[in-house]
């Protein structure tokens, strides 16, 4: 059986109503909180040769009903939950350190 590629694909509108447009590559619960990690997608080969292929990690929340995304300020808590998905991450796709 052919088992095609379905990115998670996320639109996202910043403070400026900018879209922005990203794959959702893994997301992780916590007790505490929802996070997900993104990678930006681009229409243009030049902006994909110019991404730094930096990852995006956000916490997901809920309010009246709506999901929102933002960036995680605590340091030690990024730091965790950024460790968490590189470990994940590593995993899913082989990645090995040189």
């Amino acid at each position: 059986m052919d088992e095609a590629y379905n990115p998670d694909i996320v639109s996202v509108v910043d403070e400026d109503g900018t879209e922005h447009i990203f794959e959702e590559l893994d997301r992780i619960e916590t007790d505490d909180a929802r996070y997900v990690a993104l990678l930006p997608v681009y229409d243009e080969a030049e902006e994909i040769l110019d991404d730094d292929g930096e990852l995006i990690i956000l916490r997901v929340i809920e309010e009246d009903g709506e999901t929102y995304l933002e960036p995680i300020e605590d340091d030690d808590e990024f730091n965790r939950i950024g460790a968490a998905f590189e470990e994940r991450l590593a995993d899913m796709f082989d990645i090995t350190e040189e």
